[in-house]
């Protein structure tokens, strides 16, 4: 399947909310543990929204980039367009069906699901490169 041999994302820039709610926790914690897992890399985001220059040319650097907002007031993407970073992949938690609360005791399930939905909006955009003949670049034959 090639969603499974292309799921590798080590070169994948993790900018994630971290907000007051449940989702933007929610959002965090898939962050930190899809880096742990070797899928890409968390990054500072609070670094971009000061606008230091180091973080800034990073961000406008890096190869690929997933930006995790929790909710539709879009904090995350906000600081991107301020700092102007394209925004590359986005994923946004409440329009995945998770309501937003202020219930901070996170369930694993809804971990799961935010990670899945991280390697789903990036592969849906390496399938599409795959498509258009550019590879997903996982190095895998499969694509």
């Amino acid at each position: 399947m090639a969603n499974d041999c292309c799921a590798g994302g080590g070169d994948v820039m993790i900018l994630a909310c971290s907000g007051g709610s449940n989702v933007g926790q929610l959002s965090n914690q898939a962050a930190v543990e899809l880096t742990q897992e070797g899928f890409g890399k968390m990054f500072c985001l609070a670094g971009i929204g000061g606008k230091l220059s180091g973080f800034v040319q990073s961000a406008r650097d890096v190869p690929k980039m997933v930006a995790i907002d929790g909710c539709a007031v879009g904090c995350a993407k906000a600081i991107l367009n301020q700092a102007q970073v394209p925004l590359q992949h986005y994923l946004v938690l409440t329009d995945e069906g998770i309501e937003k609360n202020k219930n901070f005791n996170l369930q694993r399930a809804d971990v799961e699901r935010v990670k899945a939905a991280v390697k789903r909006v990036v592969n849906e955009a390496n399938a599409s490169r795959t498509i258009s003949g550019g590879g997903c670049g996982c190095g895998s034959s499969c694509c």
